[in-house]
C-alpha cells in the first residue's frame, strides 16, 4: 500500500488507552516512534471510558448520552427519513471487529490486502478500524440499544478493507514495504464488491508526501462507479499543514476536525482541498477490547462525514458522486466568512438539511418524466418524436400552400405543383 521507499502511506491513528483519572493530555511520544508519528495522518488519541463489555447488557451504558456528535449533525432529525438502509460504506483500514455488540450484522465479510501482522483478538488488531466503522454504523447494543455507541448511519452495512496496520503493530514497517498497492487495490475491491461509500480515514501528510498513480486511478475508478470517497484531511494542523494523500486526489470529499464547540481543531490541517467540517475532537469510540473511548484526530472526522453521506445515499440512491460533494457542501451549518475557508471547508456538515434538500434535485443523467399517455406514433413520451411529427407536417402543408397559391396567381395546372410538391419542377416559380 505504500511505495518501496519512504515516506508510509497511510498510517492510521492508533488509539492509545490510559487509565480514566488522569488528565486528558496527549501522551509524549516514545524517540523510538517519532519518525512514524510524523507520518500519521490520522492519529486518533484516545483515553478509556465507562465501562468494558464483559458486563453484558449494562456495557456502555451512558455512552450514549456522551455521544455530542450526533447532536451537532441533527441526525435525529436525518433519521426520520433514513437510517441508512441498503447502503454499503466500505472502511479501508486496519480491519474492523465483526464481533463487536456494536456492530453486530452490520459487517458484511470483507478483504484482508496486508495478509501479515497480527490477527483477531490480538491487542493490535482493527483498533482503529473498529473505531471508524463505530461511528459510520455503530447500533448499540442491550435493551432498547442504549448501550453502547451509536452512529450516524445505524442501518448502513460496513465491507471492511484491511488496507494498512496499526502504528502499534510490529510487523508495519514490513507491511509498508511488501503491500505498497493496498490502498489502490482495496478501493477497486470495495466498488467491485459493492461499496457505495469509501471511507478513508488515513493518508499521509509527510513533508514528502506525494500523489501515487495508481491510487488517483483507483478514486477516479470508483467516483466512475457511482461510489462516494470520503477522506481525512489530516492532523498536520501544527507540523506544517502539508498535503496529504487521498485527500488531495480530485472529486474526494474532504472531512476537517471540530470540537464540541464548532471551533475548528488545531490539528487539523488547513488546505485547499478541505470540503466540510465534521465532529473530531472527543468523540466516543469503540474498541475490540470491550472498551470504549475518547479520541480526536479528521479520522474521526472522516468517518462522520462517511455517515452523513451513507444517510444522504440511501435517501437519494440516483444521486452521483458529484452530486452528493456540492449537497453536503451547500447544505451545511455555521458557514465561515466568505462562504469558504481552508479551515473548515464550507462549514459543519449537516445530514438532515441534505437529504431534506436532495429530495428536489434530479440525478444527472434520469431521463426527463414521461408524459401519462404514450403511443408509438407520437415519439417516445419525452417531446422529441411529437416535435419532429409536427415539424415535418407543418413542412408539408406549407409547401402545399405556397405551390397552390402561386400556381392560382400565375394560371398553373395541378399537374404542375404536384410536380413540384413531389419531384420538383425545373420552373421558376
Amino acid at each position: 500500500m505504500t511505495p518501496a521507499t519512504p515516506p508510509a502511506r497511510p498510517t492510521p491513528a492508533a488509539a492509545k488507552a490510559r487509565p480514566a483519572p488522569r488528565p486528558r493530555t496527549r501522551p509524549r511520544t516514545p524517540a523510538a516512534t517519532a519518525l512514524t508519528c510524523l507520518l500519521l495522518a490520522a492519529l486518533l488519541l484516545a483515553l478509556p471510558s465507562a465501562v468494558p463489555q464483559a458486563h453484558a447488557q449494562e456495557s456502555g451504558a451512558g455512552v450514549q448520552q456522551r455521544e455530542w456528535g450526533l447532536k451537532a449533525l441533527h441526525t435525529r432529525e436525518a433519521w426520520r427519513t433514513t437510517k441508512g438502509r441498503g447502503v454499503t460504506v466500505a472502511v479501508l483500514d486496519t480491519g474492523v471487529d465483526s464481533r463487536h455488540p456494536d456492530l453486530a450484522h452490520n459487517v458484511r465479510r470483507g478483504k484482508d490486502f496486508v495478509r501479515t501482522g497480527a490477527r483477531p483478538g490480538d491487542r493490535t488488531w482493527a483498533r482503529h478500524g473498529t473505531a471508524m466503522a463505530g461511528i459510520i454504523a455503530g447500533h448499540g447494543h442491550g435493551t432498547g440499544r442504549r448501550y453502547g455507541v451509536m452512529g450516524v448511519a445505524p442501518e448502513a452495512r460496513i465491507l471492511p478493507v484491511r488496507v494498512l496496520l496499526e502504528d502499534s503493530d510490529p510487523q508495519r514497517a514490513k507491511a509498508r514495504n511488501a503491500r505498497g498497492g493496498a490502498l489502490a487495490d482495496g478501493i477497486r475491491w470495495s466498488v467491485e464488491h459493492g461499496a457505495d461509500v469509501i471511507n478513508l480515514s488515513l493518508g499521509d501528510d509527510s513533508r514528502s508526501a506525494h500523489p501515487d498513480a495508481r491510487e488517483d486511478a483507483a478514486v477516479r475508478y470508483a467516483q466512475r462507479k457511482g461510489a462516494v470517497v470520503v477522506a481525512s484531511a489530516g492532523n498536520g494542523g501544527s507540523r506544517g499543514d502539508h498535503v496529504s494523500y487521498p485527500a488531495a486526489y480530485p472529486g474526494v470529499i474532504v472531512a476537517t476536525a471540530v470540537d464540541r464547540h464548532g471551533r475548528p481543531a488545531t490539528f487539523s490541517t488547513r488546505r485547499w482541498y478541505a470540503s466540510v467540517a465534521a465532529p473530531g475532537k472527543g468523540v466516543l469510540i469503540p474498541d475490540p477490547s470491550g472498551r470504549y473511548y475518547e479520541g480526536w484526530g479528521t479520522s474521526a472526522a472522516a468517518a462522520y462525514v462517511s455517515g452523513a453521506v451513507a444517510l444522504v445515499r440511501a435517501a437519494h440512491p440516483g444521486l452521483s458522486p458529484a452530486q452528493i460533494k456540492k449537497l453536503l457542501s451547500e447544505t451545511t451549518r455555521h458557514p465561515p466568512e466568505g462562504g469558504r475557508s481552508d479551515t473548515v471547508g464550507t462549514g459543519l456538515v449537516d445530514p438532515a438539511a441534505a437529504v431534506e434538500v436532495g429530495s428536489h434535485l434530479r440525478p444527472h443523467g434520469e431521463r426527463p418524466a414521461q408524459l401519462p399517455y404514450r403511443s408509438e406514433y407520437f415519439g417516445d413520451g419525452t417531446g422529441e418524436g411529437d416535435a419532429g411529427w409536427f415539424a415535418a407536417l407543418a413542412a408539408v402543408l406549407g409547401l402545399l400552400l405556397v405551390g397552390t397559391a402561386v400556381a392560382l396567381h400565375r394560371g398553373l395546372t395541378w399537374e404542375t405543383v404536384r410536380r413540384f410538391v413531389h419531384r420538383g419542377d425545373p420552373h421558376r416559380l
